[in-house]
């Protein structure tokens, strides 16, 4: 009888967030890559409260908040982990203690060019009691913008009319690794959160320009993060709509608040820069036969997941495996996902080959999404697996005998560093 050993990753963010058993035969030589933050332990109530009442570069919420009229609460979606819930609470009191009325106040969900917010993922990111008590609104990019400038990289900035016509805006979210900004988190909030689709479009296109100058702004993952292209226009273009305090987390691998950052959003951000790279970096390891890249924290788009096993596999090639368990599929992309058997948004890219050294690419997930897969490999060289046991099944046959091995737990927003 074969022996096993058993391995457990993270899964089903904002569906139970459970652990996911791997049976891995005891002949394969295993090495699990966690992050650094992995074990971190989740803030108390009162250090969060601690961070409020010592922001970075400004004054408490509660005394910018004094004469104020109409507050904006903008929230990211569930693409991103943060777990805006546990958060909200200490900004209403901030907000009450300046005598703010709930009447006064709206929420906004920063989708950038993501689909929209149902009434129930309203709740999953806000809390029952916060969707009851407030209004809630998903942003539009494509309507309802107001022009407020353009920014020293040519990029025309229009944003959410709804935002700009409150005198005091919060953002709340995460810091993670992103793909061409470096880092999110920040004036993300803004662009590409509540930004129009062409300006968007526009800081998106920085990345392109980037690398055609040899420069950062694609495929960043954590690195490069003070001269990104992208980054420094999202900064500026933040600074531009008037976003006056931004609260952003890092979290563990289990997406539990470990830091919290309040205040000044450029400054505040930088600071909080300087932990993530530290909290989301992970030790490489190479030349592995398989490497199993688990997707939690952003499950909604797995793609990323991709540049950092792929980095991990022997260079004559090895397999890939992707986890992906949730039950709402890959997030709706309307600037880069597929809307057709052959059409997209505008940068929307047909994938035409397999990464640098992935041989086979397996997608492990109960849940499969056949429109928006696209965005990970040519759906063709795919191969496709419901459960563990049917992906495991595929892997003894490439490797009956020994195999290096590499389980990334959260491969969504784990990064390697220089």
């Amino acid at each position: 009888m074969a022996e096993f050993n058993i391995v457990k990753v993270p899964q089903l963010a904002w569906y139970g967030d459970t652990e996911l058993d791997l049976e891995l035969p005891s002949r394969w030589d295993v090495t699990i890559c966690r992050m650094r933050g992995h074990s971190k332990l989740p803030l108390t109530r009162s250090e969060i409260e601690g961070a409020f009442r010592h922001p970075i570069g400004s004054p408490p919420i509660r005394e910018l908040a004094r004469g104020k009229n109409e507050v904006v609460i903008i929230f990211d979606d569930l693409t991103r982990p943060t777990p805006v819930a546990e958060i909200v609470p200490h900004i209403l009191d901030e907000l009450e203690a300046a005598g703010i009325s709930d009447a006064h106040i709206r929420f906004i969900a920063a989708l950038g060019a993501h689909r929209g917010l149902t009434r129930i993922d309203f709740a999953k990111k806000l809390g029952e009691v916060v969707v009851d008590r407030f209004p809630v609104y998903n942003h539009n990019p494509y309507e309802n913008c107001t022009f407020v400038g353009e920014t020293s990289r040519g990029t025309s900035v229009s944003i959410n009319s709804e935002v700009m016509s409150c005198d005091l805006k919060i953002g709340v979210g995460s810091i993670v690794p992103h793909a061409a900004a470096s880092f999110g988190g920040g004036g993300k909030i803004i662009l590409p959160g509540v930004a129009s689709m062409d300006t968007i479009a526009a800081n998106h296109a920085l990345a392109a320009r980037a690398r055609e100058r040899g420069r950062s702004g694609s495929m960043t993952y954590g690195l490069g993060f003070e001269e990104n292209e992208l980054q420094l226009d999202i900064a500026e273009a933040a600074q531009m709509a008037g976003l006056d305090i931004k609260i952003d987390a890092i979290i563990n691998d289990r997406r539990e608040i470990t830091a919290l950052f309040v205040g000044e959003p450029l400054v505040t951000h930088l600071e909080g820069v300087k932990l993530a790279k530290e909290s989301y970096a992970t030790e490489p390891v190479a030349d592995r036969d398989i490497v199993i890249a688990n997707a939690y924290s952003k499950a909604t788009e797995p793609f990323h997941s991709s540049p950092l096993g792929a980095r991990m596999l022997t260079e004559a090639g090895g397999v890939l495996v992707i986890i992906v368990n949730t039950p709402e599929g890959f997030i709706s992309h309307y600037l880069g996902g597929s809307w057709g058997r052959g059409i997209g948004g505008r940068y929307w890219q047909r994938r035409s080959r397999l990464l640098s050294r992935i041989r086979k690419l397996i997608l492990v997930t109960e849940y499969p999404d056949r429109a928006q897969a696209d965005r990970i490999a040519p759906l063709d060289s795919i191969t496709w697996a419901r459960t563990w046991p049917e992906a495991l099944e595929h892997l003894d046959k490439d490797y009956p005998g020994e195999a290096q091995v590499a389980v990334i737990p959260d491969a969504t927003i784990q990064y390697l560093p220089e």
